[in-house]
């Protein structure tokens, strides 16, 4: 099926031969990466020069929306509905989401009526998004009543409608707790983080919400395999754990000589302990995980073909767990 595309600036721009490519290239690279200010910054310098395909338009949105440039984002997500994309409902599933976080709950209410009331939502997606309906109904009464943002909703937050959004709505649900009192909802942060059905790095940031607004309580956490109890003011941040500290440290001494390696494992390993967080490579000594870096990173750049052991395949586990999934 040919590609649907759309034109943002004309190509009155000179360009070298393959930088169109290149710079589309880069801006994916970094939204996987989750440096989402770079994948911005290219897919800006790509758009003024060449076409812009549905999946770029969308990864571009999503970038925008992580920035919390919501206007931009909003405007971007409009270009890609109106092209009839392949992937509606998720193009939708953004658009909705960044509406919401612009409190436009009303125009959510009448979109996602609309949409539902014309049976164009598929049967797998009505339930999600009727609990999307469903919220923004909520949060309009809210806002109708100027309650202050610095308090979140219960609602937001309660575990199956938590878990009926879009998992980029989730972490930036998740995300945005960082400068609210979460203590009135500390129940449901719990539930979420001890679900096992939702994505690691979601369950991390709510666990590290509990720990930088020092809230006390106990948590059992269950991920890949490992379960603990932990006790929330007694935890460190991820990038304050010991073996943490200790493996960015040797890794550093052993990828001296080789920079541009040591560039692409610095941010994978803060990805890793992030998913497994609390959890730091399940018990193995701070040598043994540095050295299964060194092996992984020259491995992937077709340096080595280092036998499997039980460390490679925690870094392939951690690797693949890491990143939310594209939109």
């Amino acid at each position: 099926m040919k590609k649907k595309e759309v034109k943002f600036l004309s190509k009155n721009v000179v360009m070298f031969p393959g930088m169109y490519d290149r710079l589309l290239t880069e801006a994916h690279s970094a939204a996987e990466e989750l440096d989402y200010s770079t994948a911005v910054e290219k897919f800006s310098e790509a758009f003024k020069c060449g076409d812009g395909d549905e999946h770029s338009l969308a990864v571009f949105a999503y970038s925008l929306y992580e920035l919390r440039m919501f206007e931009e984002a909003r405007e971007v997500a409009e270009t890609l509905l109106a092209l009839g994309p392949d992937r509606y409902i998720e193009a939708m599933e953004l658009y909705l989401s960044i509406c919401m976080e612009l409190r436009d709950f009303h125009h959510v209410n009448k979109l996602v009526s609309s949409l539902l009331e014309e049976n164009i939502v598929p049967e797998p997606s009505i339930e999600k998004f009727q609990s999307i309906l469903n919220l923004s109904e909520k949060l309009t009464g809210l806002s109708e009543e100027a309650v202050t943002v610095e308090t979140p909703s219960n609602e937001m937050f309660e575990l199956d409608m938590f878990k009926s959004l879009p998992i980029y709505t989730q972490m930036q649900h998740v995300s945005m707790l960082e400068n609210m009192n979460i203590r009135p909802i500390v129940e449901e942060i719990i539930a979420i983080i001890e679900d096992m059905d939702l994505h690691p790095i979601i369950r991390s940031v709510a666990l590290y919400m509990l720990v930088v607004q020092q809230v006390e309580c106990e948590v059992q956490v269950e991920k890949f395999g490992h379960s603990e109890s932990v006790n929330t003011s007694k935890l460190a941040f991820p990038e304050e754990l010991p073996v943490t500290k200790e493996v960015l440290s040797l890794i550093e001494d052993l990828l001296l000589k080789e920079s541009s390696m040591y560039e692409v494992a610095k941010p994978m390993i803060t990805r890793h302990i992030l998913a497994s967080y609390p959890f730091e490579w399940f018990g193995h000594e701070p040598n043994e995980v540095a050295q299964g870096y060194v092996d992984f990173i020259h491995m992937i750049f077709g340096q080595s073909n280092p036998e499997m052991n039980e460390m490679i395949s925690i870094i392939e586990d951690l690797e693949v767990n890491s990143h939310l999934p594209e939109v």
